[in-house]
């Protein structure tokens, strides 16, 4: 017995007071109405109507049943109404992640956005790189993400591809920051920061390849996670400020043997043999004593998109979907990514 159904067909009887009227209000027959109260009262074991030539009254037990009906079909009101919200995406929580580096101004915006497509559901958001956004993607605990590509996981379904161009970080006193727009070529023989070829082996391996690809061979590769190592390192290696030139002809200190006189500073920056350290990084914030610059044309960037199960059908992904590419598009600075040309990469490419 459908005991929802029964109880719905008690109440209207109960609230019409005849059987007719409650026959008409809910669309059926009056003798079948009366053989599924019938049934109730079976399964019941009680009487729950007093039918008489003037109507229909309910028993004792029928005003208790009456009363505990409005409070079950009640809940079962609810329950339908949230079990929908889940279903289409606007209740429930969807554990999601974004990489590394994706910008404060971006990952802000996809919450926002995810809030707004989704009012009666909960983001639980992580900051995970790609590698360990497949695994969990492919292990379950993961319900969707923002991965760089390559990604190079089966099982998977991706999101529009978005191209973010990378610019170089470097100190302020580097030569270099004195250029508004630089070219891969004038990187070459400096030592790079890239975030660890642990967390995404594909795309580290395609960043050099990049590199190598328009005229830029590193001295060195250094490896940096977060944006406050990443700046320390590129401030460790940056050029000394140099000394206050001494003007020529200027009288030596009382009593200094002839000849000790200070040699004149060379104009300009001081050079660190082999050059300072840079970091590839998408356009951001400098901190003190660093500046970005961007690379002319665009030629190093990375490929990002949602990705999640591809045997999914959680409609509350595909919402996010939606808030990352917008967010990523209107407030990372990324465009559509064009159809990216395969390059080999040679073997001896970088002799590091």
């Amino acid at each position: 017995m459908d005991l929802l159904r029964h109880l719905r067909y008690f109440r209207a009887v109960a609230e019409e007071r005849h059987f007719g009227r409650a026959a008409e209000r809910l669309r059926i027959a009056q003798p079948s109405l009366s053989q599924r109260i019938r049934r109730l009262e079976r399964e019941l074991g009680v009487r729950l109507f007093d039918r008489g030539s003037q109507g229909t009254a309910l028993t004792p037990a029928g005003r208790l049943v009456l009363a505990e009906a409005d409070h079950v079909l009640a809940a079962a009101d609810r329950l339908a109404a949230a079990v929908a919200r889940i279903g289409s995406g606007a209740a429930g929580t969807l554990r999601a992640a974004v990489p590394p580096h994706l910008g404060p101004a971006a990952v802000a915006a996809l919450i926002t956005g995810y809030r707004e497509r989704s009012p009666g559901g909960e983001l639980e958001l992580r900051e995970l790189t790609t590698t360990a956004q497949a695994r969990e993607l492919a292990a379950g605990t993961l319900d969707a993400g923002v991965v760089r590509h390559p990604c190079p996981a089966p099982g998977l379904a991706f999101g529009p591809v978005l191209h973010q161009p990378l610019g170089v970080l470097l100190a302020e006193a580097d030569p270099l920051a004195a250029v508004e727009r630089l070219t891969a070529a004038d990187l070459s023989g400096r030592a790079l920061v890239l975030t660890p070829r642990a967390d995404d082996p594909a795309l580290y391996d395609e960043v050099l390849t990049a590199c190598a690809r328009h005229g830029c061979t590193p001295g060195a590769v250094h490896e940096a996670s977060g944006a406050d190592f990443t700046r320390a390192l590129v401030l460790s290696t940056a050029p000394p400020a140099p000394a206050a030139p001494r003007t020529p002809g200027a009288a030596e200190a009382p009593g200094a043997p002839p000849g000790s006189e200070e040699p004149p500073a060379p104009a300009g920056p001081v050079p660190v043999p082999g050059g300072g350290a840079v970091a590839l990084l998408p356009r951001t914030t400098a901190g003190p004593g660093t500046v970005w610059r961007p690379l002319a044309g665009d030629p190093i960037g990375w490929r990002t998109s949602a990705a999640w199960p591809a045997d999914g059908h959680n409609p509350a992904v595909a919402r996010f979907a939606e808030a990352a590419h917008e967010a990523m598009r209107d407030h990372a600075g990324m465009r559509p990514a064009r159809a990216a040309a395969v390059h080999p990469r040679p073997a001896s490419e970088f002799p590091l």
